[in-house]
């Protein structure tokens, strides 16, 4: 396994992030339990989950389970870059009119302290805002993030889903109170997505963000099984199939020259990007997981990359040169 530093931290991870949002609703305890063993075993050194992974009636559940996993013991807790989330509803009563999604100083305190309960832990090496809080201040939301950093709890704080313009936004406010600021951001990236190449990899580049790719898969769409099917397990996702045949058709053909199956041509064209430093892996079984564990050792030719670029095109450039002069 090889490993990059965290955006402008000193902080290492694998280029690989195993992502745990199946353990619960589709990957049974004991199964993840071998997943998270397996690519422990692997090298792979940064685990992603999030405090409403679970389902809608049993948030948390996926936290409780890498909680119990790390109760093992072994070393497990200690050789883990951990990074959870919070955003979302929890279905706590609790929270009375603060259930609502979003980020309060409030609403950050109480989730963190109950990530760390349920995950069994003293402590959280990234800790990520789940989607950008229009309601709240950088004042207010910088204030908790230094406490919860001072205190320990937290060793770094991340952005998901954020905007380039959200992210100089956060920066510059940073910089302001001589903070660290983010250091990563997590952004949905793959070859059917290539928006984040106009405004959000830049910004995340220049401004020390290491991108975290969530479906970089697009959902299994660019996975080897798409045209045969099996990876379609909704109606919707066969829509999708069949809005994208043609270029998956060519994407497959395409593998099929250079001697490499679909997904990991998919995980290797973004990890190719000089501003990610880790996509998300999503496996729902060990096999799925050591399918994927070669991609860092897979280097796209030019040739390849430009193949890629005419069945897949993107913006061409960044903002604004992609739509003005």
């Amino acid at each position: 396994m090889k490993y990059s530093y965290l955006g402008k931290s000193g902080l290492k991870v694998s280029q690989l992030c195993l992502g745990t949002m199946n353990f619960g609703p589709e990957t049974e305890e004991k199964d993840a339990f071998r997943i998270m063993d397996a690519a422990l075993d692997a090298g792979i050194n940064f685990f992603d989950t999030a405090n409403v992974y679970g389902g809608v009636d049993k948030r948390g559940w996926t936290e409780e389970i890498i909680g119990r996993w790390f109760k093992q013991g072994g070393g497990r807790r200690e050789k883990v870059i951990l990074a959870t989330k919070a955003y979302g509803e929890m279905n706590d009563p609790h929270d009375g009119p603060n259930a609502e999604r979003g980020l309060s100083a409030y609403k950050i305190r109480r989730h963190l302290e109950a990530s760390l309960k349920r995950l069994q832990t003293d402590h959280i090496e990234l800790y990520q805002m789940h989607h950008i809080d229009r309601n709240v201040s950088w004042d207010e939301l910088w204030g908790v993030f230094e406490a919860a950093v001072n205190q320990g709890t937290v060793d770094y704080i991340g952005s998901s889903n954020f905007a380039g313009w959200h992210i100089a936004c956060a920066q510059a406010e940073a910089k302001a109170r001589h903070f660290l600021g983010l250091v990563s951001e997590q952004h949905m990236y793959n070859l059917l997505a290539r928006l984040p190449e106009l405004e959000v990899l830049p910004a995340s580049e220049k401004l020390g963000l290491g991108v975290i790719p969530w479906s970089p898969l697009a959902g299994g769409l660019l996975g080897r099984n798409a045209l045969a099917g099996t990876g379609a397990r909704s109606a919707r996702s066969a829509e999708r199939i069949e809005k994208h045949r043609s270029q998956l058709e060519q994407f497959s053909a395409l593998c099929k020259e250079i001697g490499e199956k679909e997904d990991v041509v998919a995980l290797a064209w973004v990890l190719s990007h000089s501003a990610v430093t880790s996509p998300i892996i999503g496996p729902r079984t060990i096999e799925q997981l050591q399918d994927s564990l070669r991609v860092p050792e897979v280097t796209l030719s030019e040739d390849t990359l430009s193949k890629l670029d005419d069945i897949f095109p993107g913006p061409g450039k960044p903002a604004p040169e992609a739509y003005a002069w």
